[in-house]
Protein backbone atom coordinates (compact mmCIF):
# COMPACT_ATOMS: atom_id res chain seq x y z
CA UNK A 1 0.00 0.00 0.00
CA UNK A 2 1.52 3.65 -1.08
CA UNK A 3 -0.05 5.39 1.91
CA UNK A 4 2.03 3.50 4.47
CA UNK A 5 5.49 3.22 2.51
CA UNK A 6 7.57 4.61 4.57
CA UNK A 7 11.06 7.23 4.61
CA UNK A 8 13.35 4.65 6.66
CA UNK A 9 15.96 6.99 6.66
CA UNK A 10 14.16 10.00 8.37
CA UNK A 11 11.90 7.30 10.16
CA UNK A 12 15.38 6.25 11.97
CA UNK A 13 16.96 9.05 12.68
CA UNK A 14 13.92 10.49 14.47
CA UNK A 15 13.26 6.77 16.30
CA UNK A 16 16.73 7.05 17.46
CA UNK A 17 16.34 10.92 18.62
CA UNK A 18 13.07 10.10 20.69
CA UNK A 19 15.16 7.27 22.38
CA UNK A 20 18.12 8.96 22.92
CA UNK A 21 16.39 11.99 24.35
CA UNK A 22 13.71 9.98 26.64
CA UNK A 23 16.02 7.51 28.18
CA UNK A 24 18.67 9.99 28.84
CA UNK A 25 15.58 12.25 30.36
CA UNK A 26 15.07 9.90 33.26
CA UNK A 27 18.81 9.75 34.45
CA UNK A 28 19.08 6.25 32.37
CA UNK A 29 21.02 5.24 29.59
CA UNK A 30 20.13 1.74 29.41
CA UNK A 31 17.12 0.08 27.29
CA UNK A 32 15.75 -3.36 28.77
CA UNK A 33 12.99 -5.14 26.33
CA UNK A 34 12.14 -8.67 25.83
CA UNK A 35 13.68 -10.63 22.76
CA UNK A 36 11.03 -12.93 21.45
CA UNK A 37 12.93 -13.77 18.10
CA UNK A 38 10.27 -12.27 16.14
CA UNK A 39 10.66 -9.21 13.81
CA UNK A 40 9.48 -6.58 16.25
CA UNK A 41 11.94 -7.05 19.29
CA UNK A 42 14.62 -7.40 16.51
CA UNK A 43 13.18 -3.52 14.98
CA UNK A 44 13.38 -2.53 18.61
CA UNK A 45 16.69 -4.44 19.36
CA UNK A 46 18.90 -2.85 16.62
CA UNK A 47 17.11 0.54 17.41
CA UNK A 48 17.96 0.80 20.94
CA UNK A 49 21.82 -0.59 19.39
CA UNK A 50 22.01 2.64 17.25
CA UNK A 51 21.10 5.05 20.05
CA UNK A 52 22.21 3.77 23.29
CA UNK A 53 25.05 0.80 22.07
CA UNK A 54 25.61 -2.58 22.53
CA UNK A 55 26.73 -2.32 26.51
CA UNK A 56 23.30 -0.84 27.14
CA UNK A 57 21.15 -2.72 25.28
CA UNK A 58 19.65 -5.87 27.23
CA UNK A 59 17.01 -8.13 25.28
CA UNK A 60 15.77 -10.57 27.41
CA UNK A 61 14.83 -14.30 26.11
CA UNK A 62 11.53 -15.38 28.40
CA UNK A 63 10.56 -18.74 27.42
CA UNK A 64 7.56 -21.02 29.23
CA UNK A 65 8.39 -24.70 28.95
CA UNK A 66 5.94 -24.54 25.87
CA UNK A 67 7.40 -21.77 24.18
CA UNK A 68 8.39 -23.60 20.01
CA UNK A 69 12.46 -24.20 20.32
CA UNK A 70 12.41 -22.52 17.00
CA UNK A 71 11.71 -19.26 18.73
CA UNK A 72 13.92 -19.15 21.72
CA UNK A 73 16.97 -20.05 18.73
CA UNK A 74 15.70 -17.05 16.31
CA UNK A 75 15.56 -14.73 19.68
CA UNK A 76 19.85 -16.04 20.23
CA UNK A 77 20.14 -15.83 16.60
CA UNK A 78 18.67 -12.08 16.83
CA UNK A 79 20.64 -11.02 20.07
CA UNK A 80 24.04 -12.37 18.56
CA UNK A 81 23.59 -11.23 14.93
CA UNK A 82 22.04 -7.30 15.88
CA UNK A 83 25.29 -7.30 18.39
CA UNK A 84 23.04 -6.65 21.57
CA UNK A 85 23.67 -8.05 25.33
CA UNK A 86 21.39 -10.68 25.85
CA UNK A 87 20.21 -13.15 28.86
CA UNK A 88 17.62 -15.74 29.22
CA UNK A 89 15.21 -16.49 32.18
CA UNK A 90 12.60 -19.46 31.94
CA UNK A 91 9.30 -18.09 33.88
CA UNK A 92 8.07 -22.10 33.73
CA UNK A 93 8.66 -22.37 37.07
CA UNK A 94 7.00 -19.69 38.89
CA UNK A 95 4.27 -20.05 36.08
CA UNK A 96 3.34 -23.77 37.22
CA UNK A 97 3.83 -22.96 40.77
CA UNK A 98 0.64 -20.22 40.96
CA UNK A 99 -1.60 -22.11 38.10
CA UNK A 100 -1.03 -25.42 40.92
CA UNK A 101 -4.26 -23.57 42.35
CA UNK A 102 -6.13 -23.22 39.44
CA UNK A 103 -5.47 -26.56 37.07
CA UNK A 104 -8.96 -25.70 35.66
CA UNK A 105 -7.66 -22.27 34.12
CA UNK A 106 -7.58 -21.69 30.14
CA UNK A 107 -5.54 -20.99 27.47
CA UNK A 108 -6.03 -17.54 27.14
CA UNK A 109 -5.46 -16.72 31.27
CA UNK A 110 -2.20 -18.58 31.34
CA UNK A 111 -0.80 -16.52 28.38
CA UNK A 112 -2.08 -13.07 29.69
CA UNK A 113 -0.39 -13.93 33.08
CA UNK A 114 2.75 -15.40 31.42
CA UNK A 115 3.15 -12.08 29.60
CA UNK A 116 2.67 -9.80 32.81
CA UNK A 117 5.29 -12.15 34.00
CA UNK A 118 7.66 -11.03 31.87
CA UNK A 119 6.81 -7.43 31.84
CA UNK A 120 7.15 -8.02 35.33
CA UNK A 121 10.64 -9.33 35.26
CA UNK A 122 11.79 -6.85 32.61
CA UNK A 123 10.72 -3.92 35.23
CA UNK A 124 12.84 -5.83 37.81
CA UNK A 125 15.77 -6.08 35.66
CA UNK A 126 15.42 -2.10 34.58
CA UNK A 127 15.80 -1.13 38.52
CA UNK A 128 19.02 -3.74 38.79
CA UNK A 129 20.58 -1.87 35.64
CA UNK A 130 19.11 1.66 36.11
CA UNK A 131 17.63 1.28 32.66
CA UNK A 132 14.32 1.70 31.07
CA UNK A 133 11.40 -0.88 29.24
CA UNK A 134 11.01 -0.41 26.07
CA UNK A 135 8.10 -1.71 24.20
CA UNK A 136 7.77 -3.60 20.85
CA UNK A 137 4.11 -3.70 20.34
CA UNK A 138 3.45 -2.01 16.80
CA UNK A 139 0.29 0.08 15.87
CA UNK A 140 -1.46 -2.75 14.20
CA UNK A 141 -1.45 -5.12 17.49
CA UNK A 142 -2.33 -2.01 19.65
CA UNK A 143 -5.58 -1.14 17.50
CA UNK A 144 -6.76 -4.80 17.16
CA UNK A 145 -6.21 -5.79 20.70
CA UNK A 146 -3.26 -8.48 20.07
CA UNK A 147 -1.73 -7.77 23.28
CA UNK A 148 -2.16 -7.70 27.51
CA UNK A 149 -2.92 -4.73 29.46
CA UNK A 150 -0.28 -4.35 31.82
CA UNK A 151 1.28 -7.29 29.89
CA UNK A 152 3.46 -6.52 26.16
CA UNK A 153 1.25 -3.44 25.97
CA UNK A 154 2.87 -2.02 29.54
CA UNK A 155 6.51 -0.12 28.82
CA UNK A 156 8.41 3.30 29.64
CA UNK A 157 8.50 3.74 25.95
CA UNK A 158 7.67 1.94 22.64
CA UNK A 159 10.12 3.53 19.62
CA UNK A 160 7.75 1.37 17.41
CA UNK A 161 3.62 1.80 18.17
CA UNK A 162 3.43 4.42 15.55
CA UNK A 163 4.19 1.86 13.19
CA UNK A 164 1.95 -0.86 11.30
CA UNK A 165 3.15 -4.26 10.81
CA UNK A 166 3.72 -3.80 7.41
CA UNK A 167 5.78 -1.05 8.20
CA UNK A 168 7.57 -2.70 11.05
CA UNK A 169 8.84 -5.06 7.96
CA UNK A 170 10.13 -2.29 5.70
CA UNK A 171 12.18 -1.10 8.89
CA UNK A 172 13.64 -4.42 8.66
CA UNK A 173 14.66 -4.95 5.84
CA UNK A 174 16.33 -1.19 6.22
CA UNK A 175 17.90 -2.21 9.37
CA UNK A 176 19.26 -5.73 7.79
CA UNK A 177 17.39 -7.98 10.10
CA UNK A 178 18.03 -11.39 9.68
CA UNK A 179 16.42 -12.46 6.67
CA UNK A 180 14.62 -15.65 8.97
CA UNK A 181 13.47 -13.24 11.54
CA UNK A 182 11.53 -11.28 8.41
CA UNK A 183 10.51 -14.41 7.03
CA UNK A 184 8.33 -15.22 9.13
CA UNK A 185 4.36 -15.25 9.27
CA UNK A 186 3.15 -11.79 7.81
CA UNK A 187 -0.53 -12.96 8.09
CA UNK A 188 -2.82 -12.39 11.19
CA UNK A 189 -5.97 -14.38 12.48
CA UNK A 190 -9.53 -12.51 12.41
CA UNK A 191 -12.05 -14.97 13.01
CA UNK A 192 -12.31 -18.40 13.95
CA UNK A 193 -11.05 -18.85 10.56
CA UNK A 194 -9.61 -16.36 8.61
CA UNK A 195 -6.12 -15.56 8.11
CA UNK A 196 -5.09 -12.19 6.85
CA UNK A 197 -2.41 -10.73 4.83
CA UNK A 198 -1.17 -7.67 6.96
CA UNK A 199 -0.77 -5.86 4.19
CA UNK A 200 -4.97 -6.13 3.79
CA UNK A 201 -5.46 -5.35 7.52
CA UNK A 202 -3.08 -2.86 7.78
CA UNK A 203 -5.00 -1.03 5.20
CA UNK A 204 -8.69 -1.69 6.72
CA UNK A 205 -7.24 0.11 10.16
CA UNK A 206 -5.67 2.91 8.04
CA UNK A 207 -9.14 3.82 6.31
CA UNK A 208 -11.14 3.29 9.13
CA UNK A 209 -9.35 5.07 12.47
CA UNK A 210 -7.09 7.34 10.07
CA UNK A 211 -10.00 8.50 7.47
CA UNK A 212 -12.97 7.55 8.89
CA UNK A 213 -13.91 5.67 6.10
CA UNK A 214 -17.59 3.68 5.96
CA UNK A 215 -17.10 -0.24 5.39
CA UNK A 216 -18.13 -0.21 2.14
CA UNK A 217 -16.31 2.54 0.59
CA UNK A 218 -13.15 0.55 2.58
CA UNK A 219 -14.47 -2.98 1.01
CA UNK A 220 -14.39 -0.90 -2.40
CA UNK A 221 -11.37 0.40 -2.38
CA UNK A 222 -9.29 -2.36 -1.49
CA UNK A 223 -11.16 -4.76 -2.66
CA UNK A 224 -11.73 -6.75 0.42
CA UNK A 225 -15.05 -7.98 1.50
CA UNK A 226 -17.56 -6.04 3.18
CA UNK A 227 -17.73 -9.15 5.67
CA UNK A 228 -14.14 -9.25 6.51
CA UNK A 229 -13.70 -5.70 6.76
CA UNK A 230 -16.40 -5.27 9.57
CA UNK A 231 -14.27 -8.78 11.64
CA UNK A 232 -11.36 -6.54 11.63
CA UNK A 233 -13.45 -3.26 12.22
CA UNK A 234 -15.13 -5.04 15.13
CA UNK A 235 -11.57 -5.99 16.61
CA UNK A 236 -10.75 -2.40 17.07
CA UNK A 237 -13.98 -1.37 18.24
CA UNK A 238 -13.99 -4.13 21.06
CA UNK A 239 -10.06 -3.33 21.95
CA UNK A 240 -10.93 -0.01 22.49
CA UNK A 241 -10.74 -0.18 26.22
CA UNK A 242 -7.14 -1.57 26.25
CA UNK A 243 -5.92 1.56 24.26
CA UNK A 244 -7.51 3.83 27.15
CA UNK A 245 -5.47 5.00 30.21
CA UNK A 246 -7.43 3.27 33.64
CA UNK A 247 -10.45 5.55 34.98
CA UNK A 248 -9.59 8.02 37.41
CA UNK A 249 -12.59 8.97 39.76
CA UNK A 250 -12.65 12.74 39.33
CA UNK A 251 -13.96 14.15 42.76
CA UNK A 252 -16.31 17.74 42.40
CA UNK A 253 -14.82 20.46 44.80
CA UNK A 254 -18.37 20.33 46.28
CA UNK A 255 -18.31 16.92 47.40
CA UNK A 256 -14.59 16.50 48.19
CA UNK A 257 -14.56 19.66 50.33
CA UNK A 258 -16.01 21.24 53.24
CA UNK A 259 -18.04 24.46 52.83
CA UNK A 260 -16.44 26.99 54.70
Amino acid sequence: MENLKLNCEKVVDFIISVLKEEINRGGSNLAVFELSGGIDSSVVAALCKMALGKNNTFGIILPYKDTPKESVDLAYSAGRKIGIRYMRFNITPQIDYYYRNFPQAGRTRRQNKMARERMSILYDLAFHFNGVVVGKSNKSEIYLGEGTIYGDFAYDINPIADLYKTQIFQLAEYLKIPQEIIEQKKEIKIGEENSVPYQIVDSVIYYYVEKGMKPSDISSTINLKETDVKKIIDKINKSENMRKQPLIAKIPDEIKYFKS
